[in-house]
């Protein structure tokens, strides 16, 4: 699929850049973009949780929630605080090195090796290297004060239990995992920032007396393995065809300084809400959600350090406001209530919905279904909309013949082993009982539109690149818009509220 680069005067005119060919976005589309351009810029910082740029982020969405009628719905005004707690590796005050035949080499941290935080981590390891097999650890080998160098399986891919075998982790120092550029979302380097967040008064992420754990950049992975008469290509092709791993001492050891930085801090969700038409109805609250914060200001990948998060998820708070400008607009009334929930630290772990889901603005008892959007990227043309949660409520069904008016195919998630259920926002809902679906842009196997989905998450997803230079298709984000806005509106008209379906796993 060609993808043309329209002029730098055309991309001023119209806040757009760059288009498919014989693509023009619509007026509606244009005020969108224009929405995603004010919440992606550089001055945004990225909108980290608890930032600055976050703050101006969300103090945009509630002047424009505001203009377009809705009625605050936070503990102040248009906002709810949501209380944070942090734990970072200060990567100025760390040092990591190996000692080898060939003297010290250094080890950057972010781009070589990185590490989850935790509480009770030791500030300084030192200990030799060896090779040990994932799927055969070999219980006899004598790994007492070794840092144990693994090869990862794929991430984002199920594991057999019976396949990979946990190493013993008695006497051992640390481990060392290098990643696996396979499965359907590589990792990405030089890694933003190492950094852990929870809900203030939740404990953070703590050792627990395991040993630590590192992980390495694969493409760095031979400086690893120097003078051990391996190369990481060879043992990823034994791997590959899975074929046993050989065991090995590495002449090297690793030693470590670590400094780890707590702090409280605060971020804010946004919430709104559209008081329903119906006397009834409109007790019921069907709940819009997507999330402002992104990754912020982290490592630098080809000189950029500004994590933007265009469409991971500017775009689709962008949507949320867009449509709600469409209702006054219009002059539409819905019977039922809806909810604006603009939330804060999805990419912290999912916390500002956690947090609202347990301390609702409005009783939770009123929400009747939760329409949440994350995960969707317009870069090829909507035919297929993959949902997630489709056969588990009535929802499903109502996405389906709103769809099908639009010929737009659904089908559910293809790839459950990746847990994209789980990783967005509708599931603090779920497990709070409101039934909920979200999207993705959906494609064959094998199609062109696969190898751009693939090639987005490879090149843009959590870094830098996910920013208002990336091709995209204004038809597409337009066409979603509007089923977004039939969807919703559908919801909030039917005369039955949504009911899990009986096998639901969600069911109460």
């Amino acid at each position: 699929m060609t993808i043309l680069r329209v002029s730098a005067i055309f991309c001023a005119a119209i806040l757009i850049c760059p288009a498919l060919p014989g693509t023009e976005p619509n007026a509606a589309t244009r005020r969108w973009w224009s929405h995603v351009v004010a919440m992606s810029k550089d001055d945004l910082e990225g909108r980290d949780a608890g930032s600055v740029g976050h703050q101006k982020a969300a103090r945009y969405v509630g002047t424009r929630f505001a203009r377009a009628g809705l009625k605050p719905a936070g503990q102040t005004g248009y906002y709810q605080s949501v209380p944070l707690h942090e734990i970072r590796l200060r990567t100025d005050r760390s040092n990591i090195e190996l000692a080898g035949e060939d003297g010290i080499r250094k080890v950057q941290w972010l781009r070589d090796v990185t590490i989850a935080p935790r509480t009770g981590l030791p500030e300084a390891i030192t200990g030799d290297l060896v090779f040990v097999s994932q799927t055969d650890p070999a219980d006899d080998l004598n790994l007492r004060g070794k840092i144990v160098v693994q090869l990862s399986p794929p991430r984002m891919l199920p594991r057999s239990v019976n396949a990979v075998k946990p190493v013993p982790h008695a006497g051992i120092v640390a481990t060392i995992s290098i990643d696996n550029p396979g499965g359907p979302e590589p990792p990405h380097w030089p890694v933003a920032y190492s950094r852990a967040m929870t809900l203030a008064g939740t404990p953070l992420p703590a050792a627990n007396g395991l040993p630590v754990d590192f992980v390495f950049n694969h493409e760095h992975a031979d400086m690893l393995l120097a003078g051990s008469g391996h190369t990481y290509k060879e043992l990823a092709a034994l791997a590959a065809q899975g074929k046993p791993l050989p065991h090995f001492t590495i002449p090297a050891s690793l030693r470590a300084t670590m400094s780890f930085e707590t702090r409280e801090l605060a971020s804010e969700n946004v919430v709104a809400v559209l008081p329903g038409s119906d006397p009834v109805l409109s007790n019921e609250v069907v709940v819009l959600s997507a999330h402002l914060d992104g990754y912020g200001i982290g490592e630098p990948r080809d000189g950029d350090r500004i994590y933007n998060g265009a469409f991971d998820d500017a775009a689709y708070v962008a949507t949320l406001i867009d449509f709600a400008e469409h209702l006054k607009e219009s002059g539409t009334r819905l019977k039922r209530s809806l909810l604006f929930a603009v939330v804060t630290a999805e990419e912290k772990g999912l916390l500002g919905s956690r947090y609202f889901v347990a301390n609702p603005t409005i009783p939770k008892d009123r929400f009747v279904a939760n329409i949440n959007l994350d995960q969707l990227r317009p870069i090829f043309p909507l035919k297929l909309l993959t949902t997630l949660a489709l056969d588990e409520s009535t929802l499903g069904d109502t996405v389906k013949a709103v769809a099908a008016e639009m010929e737009v195919r659904i089908r559910p998630d293809p790839e459950p082993e990746r847990g994209l259920l789980r990783r967005s926002d509708h599931i603090n809902f779920m497990q709070l009982g409101v039934p909920a679906v979200g999207f993705i842009f959906g494609y064959e196997n094998g199609s062109p539109e696969e190898v751009i989905y693939r090639r987005w998450y490879a090149e843009r997803y959590h870094s830098p690149a996910d920013d208002l230079n990336q091709p995209w298709v204004p038809e597409a984000a337009a066409k979603f818009n509007e089923f977004f806005g039939r969807f919703v509106t559908t919801v909030a008209n039917a005369a039955e509220r949504p009911r899990w379906k009986p096998d639901s796993t969600f069911v109460k």
